[in-house]
């Protein structure tokens, strides 16, 4: 597993833990899209999700959040 996946699996699971305010960004500093997914390669976020992002509430936040768990378990095989 890349070094970026497990701190990106460590904070989803942090932020869907709480139910506080300002939801995090999942930004890892790593960012290329990846053609066949067409997701981040850092985050795992679609382009969409990040253009957004700035804009959805921390509820919206919270399901791209989910969304990026699932990716993880596609991307990584488990």
């Amino acid at each position: 597993m890349k070094p970026h996946f497990k701190l990106l699996a460590q904070r989803a699971q942090q932020v869907l833990a709480q139910d506080e305010p300002h939801v995090p960004s999942p930004c890892v500093s790593v960012c290329l899209m990846h053609p066949d997914g067409g997701h981040c390669e850092g985050c795992l976020r679609t382009l969409q999700e990040i253009g957004n992002w700035g804009r959805m509430g921390d509820e919206d936040k919270r399901i791209v959040w989910q969304a990026i768990q699932q990716r993880l378990v596609q991307v990584t095989g488990g």
